[in-house]
């Protein structure tokens, strides 16, 4: 009668130490990648938004299109979305970045939107009779009031991209996505698994930590709980 292998990565375990003690470099290489598209989708993401979700509050025949657009796009499934950006970026990181950001507007554009749209009548009022030009108001007024909800926006996009990252893996850049996607096809379960739970821990210390800085910008929300 044939013994049982002595180590779990051998018996096939979905918890096993041994594979985190062997493969701590390819695990730290996939965090390093999760964390760099899903940044840098965000920054690109918000970076775009603010523009437009300012645009569509000046403007307000802009807000429909803007609106509709952003949300055409989001309902676009992730595969589908990744074939129609595959003929300008190819099979590279810009792709997957590409795809992030653009489903990363709607929840953005939107936030910010309904932050402007909060700010009372009477701020404006009072900050133009103080002599607030347009660009001085927008900066020093309103996008400072509009920052709960931006920021939740903010938390939102960030948890969605990291989540969605892994679907980058289809084209061998989806962090811990590919180490998901290898170990489904190989059946190799500890690789599942420690890569999933990677990926839910990165998307809850995302959000405590943008919550943080949301806190930290905005005391006056605490102080009129208080």
């Amino acid at each position: 009668m044939t013994a049982p292998p002595d180590d779990c990565l051998a018996r096939n375990e979905w918890i096993c130490g041994e594979y985190l003690t062997t493969r701590r470099h390819i695990l730290l290489d996939a965090v390093l990648q999760h964390l760099q598209l899903t940044a840098i989708s965000v920054l690109i993401g918000l970076a775009l938004a603010l523009p437009l979700a300012v645009v569509a509050r000046r403007w307000g025949w802009a807000a429909g299109p803007v609106l509709a657009v952003t949300t055409i796009l989001y309902t676009i499934p992730s595969l589908a979305m990744f074939s129609l950006l595959l003929p300008v970026y190819g099979l590279s990181k810009s792709l997957v970045v590409a795809g992030l950001v653009l489903y990363s507007l709607t929840l953005l554009v939107r936030n910010i939107l309904a932050g402007l749209r909060a700010v009372p009548a009477e701020t404006r009022q009072a900050a133009r009779g103080l002599g607030y030009g347009p660009i001085r108001l927008l900066l020093t007024v309103e996008l400072p009031l509009a920052l709960p909800a931006a920021m939740a926006g903010l938390r939102i996009a960030t948890v969605s991209a990291v989540s969605l990252v892994t679907v980058g893996a289809i084209v061998g850049f989806g962090g811990l996505g590919n180490l998901i996607y290898a170990g489904m096809n190989t059946y190799f379960k500890a690789q599942v698994l420690t890569a999933s739970v990677l990926c839910v821990v990165i998307a809850i210390v995302a959000d405590l930590l943008l919550l943080a800085v949301q806190r930290l910008l905005t005391p006056w929300t605490r102080a009129a709980r208080g």
